[in-house]
């Protein structure tokens, strides 16, 4: 075994030779799944506890508080333009470990192809505008298990992606993040290091001459085949339970994202990595009802005036846990500064089979 994951990491590597690596590869596996991990900013790697372990720490899937977990989300994107779902599937198998199984969609759909819009003769046809798709896919299997150290868990996920742009082209690819969270007295700590491996995408496209016709004479790039790399990124998150009465109590984390391709425009950036810090709440009242919210995405922008500004994506949530089986939250988020994208609402749902005992999202 141990053979195989060296032979795997050597090929990966000899890869790179080749590869690109752009900044922003797979961004839609960084966008996040869960209302509430989406209404607290994504601050969730020390503390998350349910199927959507999968995703966010692959380690906490050991502690999801019933024998069988069903996870569902929907939102919308850019005035619903773009539709983003997530099913995931949790089982624990014994008292020290859980799989899941989890799919992600992200895609827009009915775009038009106006390549065929002119016709032989010249003429503008809008009988012959088709549409298409573009999806992105993800499967992911993940392994949570409890190790001999007390409080101790680790876990790991394996990632299969496959992107549709119509007919036109697509792409395979593979890749793995591990994980592991620690916890001591009130205090929680997880680490995720993702595509650990360098996720790649093995892009290849079937373009018609009359498409190659249209690209060249409207000053578009003609896609090749390539191979795309996702470089390692590493998230850290901490955070403390705090209880105010017999009632209430209330759990804040913070949560660092560093990212290792280059540059980027977070409050934290060097030429070596990229610092993204971001922190999020949830009050509970009796395991029952969540508050919740978070701060995150800070930088800097220049105004039209030229001046610097610092803008901050704040975002809020709410949740309802019946009787430990049935858990409905909402976010109130979006991807990006306001400004250029409309706030969307994430609804998520949470259906426990068998549930094991009472265990609180805090």
């Amino acid at each position: 075994m141990k053979k195989i994951f060296f032979a795997l990491f050597l090929t990966i590597v000899s890869l790179t030779v080749f590869a690109q690596a752009p900044k922003y590869s797979n961004e839609f596996l960084a966008i996040g799944t869960g209302a509430r991990a989406l209404g607290m900013s994504n601050s969730v790697i020390a503390s998350v506890s349910d199927a959507t372990s999968g995703y966010w720490n692959p380690a906490g899937l050991v502690l999801t508080p019933s024998a069988r977990q069903v996870f569902l989300m929907h939102s919308e994107y850019f005035a619903g333009i773009a539709k983003y779902d997530n099913i995931s599937i949790a089982a624990v198998t014994g008292d020290s470990s859980a799989i899941a199984f989890s799919y992600i969609r992200f895609g827009v759909d009915n775009i038009p192809n106006t390549t065929d819009l002119i016709d032989a003769q010249g003429n503008i046809d809008y009988d012959r505008i088709t549409t298409f798709s573009a999806i992105d896919n993800a499967f992911l299997i993940s392994y949570s298990r409890k190790m001999p150290i007390e409080n101790l868990r680790v876990g790991a996920n394996v990632k299969i992606i496959r992107r549709r742009i119509g007919d036109f082209g697509g792409s395979w690819g593979f890749g793995i993040d591990v994980g592991a969270q620690y916890q001591i007295n009130k205090w929680k700590f997880g680490a995720v290091l993702r595509d650990v491996t360098s996720t790649f995408n093995a892009w290849s496209f079937t373009l018609d001459d009359r498409t190659r016709e249209v690209f060249t004479l409207t000053g578009n790039e003609i896609p090749e085949n390539s191979l795309e790399l996702t470089l390692p990124r590493l998230l850290l998150g901490g955070g403390r339970t705090i209880q105010i009465s017999n009632s209430f109590n209330v759990y804040p984390e913070a949560g660092l994202d560093i990212t290792f391709d280059g540059k980027r425009n977070t409050l934290i950036k060097t030429n070596f990595m990229s610092i993204d810090p971001h922190f999020g709440f949830e009050v509970g009242y009796k395991n029952f009802a969540f508050l919740r919210g978070g701060m995150g995405n800070v930088q800097q922008e220049t105004n039209f005036d030229g001046n610097q500004v610092t803008t901050m994506q704040p975002n809020l949530g709410v949740g309802i846990n019946i009787k430990n089986v049935l858990a409905i939250d909402y976010a109130f988020t979006d991807i990006g500064d306001v400004s250029v994208a409309l706030y969307s609402h994430v609804f998520s749902l949470k259906l426990n089979i068998n549930s094991r005992e009472t265990s609180p999202s805090l």
